[in-house]
């Protein structure tokens, strides 16, 4: 399957087809939701989105990797040397490596603005030193960084039957809705960080702070305070999905099973934390195979659908709307 996407995509040189099978190796082995949703692409576009996927990962991977001990200092010179090493291979020089040789080609292919991937790092050295948020308009300025330029390095990749600058606000609001959720799932991992990224505010208003989260993680009692704010925490980010759903429309036919598919199972990750009774300080919920499997099959059918120009059939699952 591998071969057939790079030749889709014409990445003949050995050197970038090496690199481009690393991002897809990682893409598959952790992002499962994300992996999944990109095998309803077609094959061309595959190799792109695993090289943006691979590069967001590698650098997550420095800030938050708890199995390799480092101090802050070394992982801000290691985030400084990524962004030395991207920085050159944009400019045209060789890559030290190969995730960087692959999302360097992936940019200059769909013409990716570079500040994208400025503003993503930024976020990511942040997370050296911030350790809350006290409103929402700070969590999003932090997001904008590690979220909404993500649909943004997405949408070319993906296509658009409207200009770039209409569809992007609606890339940005469903990256926004996709990081939500994944914080409102690792309450508990980003705990063991030393970082709560819900505002402060939003937990407060329910009685709840650092020192009551800190609590229920070690003792693995619950707190009603804590399920009424990650209830609305919830809340909150299904309007993000609301907010981003008209985009969906904008994209080229063909990527919008792709990325209905990513919107329902992520939808679906807020299903599982409610139907774990908002228990993400102490377990991370997941979506049952089976689901995954159903809605990667509706998204099939609509692959199919696109592809001989028909409407799509139904889809055989709830899309979130709360």
């Amino acid at each position: 399957m591998t071969r057939r996407e790079l030749d889709a995509a014409t990445i003949t040189d050995p050197h970038l087809r090496t690199a481009f099978e690393r991002c897809r190796r990682l893409n598959a082995r952790h992002g499962k939701t994300y992996f999944l949703a990109t095998r309803l692409l077609p094959a061309a576009r595959r190799p792109a989105v695993h090289a943006l996927y691979a590069f967001a990962r590698l650098a997550d991977d420095i800030v938050d990797d708890l199995a390799t001990p480092a101090e802050p200092y070394d992982r801000a010179l290691r985030l400084q040397n990524l962004s030395h090493d991207l920085r050159t291979a944009m400019d045209g020089g060789p890559a030290h490596h190969p995730i960087v040789t692959a999302v360097a080609h992936t940019a200059h292919r769909y013409r990716i603005p570079h500040r994208h991937f400025d503003d993503f790092l930024a976020s990511m050295r942040s997370d050296l030193t911030v350790t809350d948020y006290g409103t929402l308009d700070a969590l999003r300025g932090y997001m904008h960084g590690s979220a909404a330029v993500i649909g943004l390095q997405m949408l070319p990749v993906l296509g658009h039957t409207t200009t770039r600058d209409e569809a992007a606000p609606y890339a940005a609001a469903l990256g926004e809705a996709f990081q939500l959720t994944n914080f409102i799932r690792d309450v508990g991992e980003d705990l063991d960080r030393d970082r709560v990224y819900l505002p402060a505010d939003l937990l407060a208003a329910e009685g709840v702070d650092r020192e009551l989260l800190l609590w229920s993680r070690q003792t693995g009692r619950p707190d009603p305070r804590i399920t009424r704010a990650l209830r609305s925490a919830a809340a909150l980010t299904r309007r993000f999905y609301l907010h981003a759903r008209p985009g969906m429309d904008m994209l080229d036919p063909l990527s919008r099973p792709c990325v209905r598919t990513a919107f329902v199972l992520y939808g679906d990750i807020l299903d599982a934390v409610a139907r774990d009774g908002y228990a993400s300080v102490h377990c991370r919920s997941a979506v049952p195979l089976t689901r995954r499997a159903a809605v990667a099959a509706a998204g099939l059918a609509r692959i199919a659908a696109a592809r001989l120009g028909a409407p799509a059939a139904a889809p055989a699952f709830q899309e979130p709307t709360r």
